[in-house]
């Protein structure tokens, strides 16, 4: 498929055919391609839970307040933000980036790239990054609002600004990660309406850890897995040009 035949196969599926499975290879592969959305400053603060034993179907299900879409599935996903692992996340990037700046940097240029990159990843991601109760979120916007009084700044970090940003990457990834399905000829569909309680009691995950969508996925189930026709607003609704 083209991206546009992929973007109009796309819905989301509320049942899926019993008589048809997936490939767990084919949707490990999507997952994959998913880690290629883009990630704000590439900490890439999540983790892709594949589910394809029956018996975690059927917890998730329940935990998905049985709708269709989740109880005829024949696999799931479920996308978890783990902002607690900044400090782990951060180190990986900084390590990567020192000799990927070693290799692709010019000699003279080289000093200073690091520098940057060793205090970006090495000490403002971790302050960014950072949890305490709220005071961490106040502090760093009593510091952005005072530097922004002289020149451009980010000023929407308090600790649920910074929260809503990892939310946002690891939507990306689960938006990739439909595409890639849908290029396999595979459906899915995004459930936000769970008691993400209980799914982290089922997956065993921890305290920092976030649910931020399940996607079910398996095969259209003629004449029932899709709602009728599709709507969105029209185009004039939604665009501005200025």
């Amino acid at each position: 498929m083209t991206l546009s035949e992929m973007l109009r196969h796309r819905r989301a599926v509320r049942h899926y055919d019993a008589d048809q499975t997936l490939n767990s290879s084919k949707v490990r592969e999507c997952l994959k391609l998913a880690q290629l959305a883009p990630s704000s400053s590439n900490m890439q603060l999540y983790e892709f839970y594949h589910i394809t034993n029956h018996d975690t179907l059927k917890q998730l299900a329940r935990a998905c307040l049985g709708q269709g879409a989740a109880a005829t599935a024949q696999q799931m996903v479920v996308f978890v933000t783990r902002q607690d692992l900044y400090r782990k996340r951060a180190q990986a990037v900084l390590d990567f980036e020192r000799g990927n700046l070693s290799r692709n940097s010019p000699p003279d240029r080289l000093p200073g790239r690091l520098k940057k990159m060793e205090f970006y990843y090495g000490k403002l991601m971790p302050f960014i990054y950072a949890r305490g109760f709220g005071l961490m979120g106040s502090l760093r916007q009593i510091i952005a609002r005072s530097i922004g009084l002289f020149r451009p700044i980010v000023v929407d970090v308090s600790e649920q600004d910074v929260r809503t940003v990892v939310h946002k990457s690891c939507g990306l990834a689960a938006q990739t990660f439909m595409l890639a399905m849908a290029e396999q000829g595979y459906d899915t569909c995004p459930m936000e309406g769970l008691d993400t309680r209980m799914v982290k009691r089922i997956l065993k995950l921890p305290r920092g850890a976030e649910i931020n969508m399940i996607i079910s996925c398996g095969i259209r189930k003629e004449n029932k897995g899709i709602w009728g026709e599709r709507f969105r607003l029209p185009f004039e609704d939604v665009y501005r040009e200025i």
